[in-house]
């Protein structure tokens, strides 16, 4: 009979491995390996963990490049600040040289399909985290206080924000719907309001992504210059400034982003603080304009009373929701000597601390696949009408934001 050959105990000591003179037994040839599914061979915590483990194998290259990005910008914020300019404490935003070597890399360069996955999972995961940790920075009377302050300022905007373009749309000849996605991406959320919105109103995908790019494009500029502006308009003062972040810059990431910089340029977190509890603000209005601006494209178009169905956390995002637990979760572990029954005061500013450091480095990476997911090729594609709009509904907001903090609010308040 016909032997049969012996199957090695270990794939890794297969004959095709070890059958040459200059082989490293032992050492393992991937590309030799079965492509059994070895999925299938494990049940229960295994499987899961296996699943895991696959995931986080198309996520890692995103991953890394956020985060080499992220040190090497600010390995050069710090050296530009003290070697070249010769200050003791470099005065250029690790955040801002950040953005730049994104946005550098992947319009010089390109960015290979495999980043994706893992800068996909930065935006939508790390910098929601990254956000709800602020909530963690301030307690109920703080954010009722600030937001308080916000409210007309942040209802100001928007109105001006959606009457303003819609109006300038129909001048240039824009589209309604596509005017207005815009307004409501400039005076809510970004992008989440423009994602909300486009099934409200029936819009296309074309409408949806040519107002996703102007969002971008305009949130970027601001996000890069309006801290420096803040500071300059507000003479330094740090909740006016952190109003102004919070009501005239488009996005979530961008505001945080813009938060982050002023902090670190000008060693002010209050302006972080402000600017990311009025922009949350403005999110928690999305509720109550997607219905409206729906009845109003609706009826134009016969159907009224059909504003669509959309989920809860198209209308709340869970983001702030979670901001707002752990806003309520600083509040209780401030109260009495021993935060939670069970741990010590130092304990607990330890734990602020270390979540502090972990908003800041998800924030970091969020800021940093934003910058490489940026193409100016396709932003130039779009033609000028949008760009118009983008440019003109951005100074409109910013304008309004102005003149209503600086009408409202008193210079030598605190917040």
């Amino acid at each position: 009979m016909p032997t049969q050959p012996i199957r090695p105990y270990n794939v890794y000591l297969a004959s095709e491995t070890t059958g040459s003179l200059d082989s490293f037994e032992g050492v393992p040839d991937f590309a030799s390996l079965p492509q059994s599914d070895e999925a299938a061979l494990r049940f229960g915590w295994q499987k899961k963990l296996h699943r895991a483990l696959d995931s986080a194998s198309a996520l890692a290259p995103g991953l890394i490049l956020a985060s080499l990005i992220a040190v090497v910008a600010t390995f050069l914020a710090g050296w530009f600040g003290t070697s070249i300019l010769g200050y003791a404490k470099s005065p250029v935003s690790p955040i801002l040289v950040t953005v730049l070597l994104g946005l550098a890399l992947r319009n010089a360069i390109g960015l290979p399909a495999k980043y994706r996955d893992g800068l996909n999972w930065c935006v939508k995961r790390l910098l929601r985290i990254g956000v709800a940790l602020l909530g963690l920075r301030l307690s109920i009377a703080a954010v009722s206080e600030i937001g308080l302050h916000a409210l007309p300022v942040v209802l100001g905007c928007i109105l001006a924000a959606i009457l303003g373009v819609i109006g300038l749309g129909k001048l240039t000849g824009l589209s309604l719907k596509l005017s207005t996605l815009i307004a409501v991406g400039t005076s809510i959320c970004g992008v989440s309001a423009i994602v909300a919105t486009g099934p409200a109103i029936k819009a296309d995908d074309d409408e949806i992504s040519y107002s996703v790019a102007v969002i971008t494009l305009f949130g970027m500029i601001a996000l890069t210059t309006y801290p420096f502006l803040a500071h300059f308009l507000f003479a330094g003062n740090e909740v006016m400034a952190g109003l102004f972040l919070g009501t005239s810059i488009h996005d979530t990431s961008q505001v945080a982003g813009a938060g982050l910089m002023y902090q670190m340029t000008y060693d002010s977190p209050k302006t972080l603080d402000v600017a990311a509890t009025t922009k949350l603000v403005r999110n928690l209005c999305l509720g109550l304009v997607i219905p409206v601006v729906a009845i109003i494209h609706n009826r134009r178009s016969g159907d009224a009373g059909k504003t669509g169905r959309l989920p809860f956390s198209k209308w709340v995002p869970g983001f702030v929701l979670a901001f707002l637990a752990c806003v309520v979760i600083r509040s209780l572990g401030d109260l009495g000597d021993d935060p939670f029954f069970v741990l010590s005061p130092d304990q607990w500013q330890s734990a602020l601390h270390f979540s502090q450091s972990a908003s800041l480095f998800f924030l970091t990476l969020a800021l940093a696949a934003i910058g490489l997911g940026t193409s100016f090729a396709q932003i130039r594609e779009l033609g000028w009408r949008p760009l118009v709009i983008g440019f003109a509904s951005a100074a409109l907001v910013g304008l309004v934001s102005f003149g209503l903090i600086t009408l409202l609010f008193d210079p030598t308040e605190s917040v």
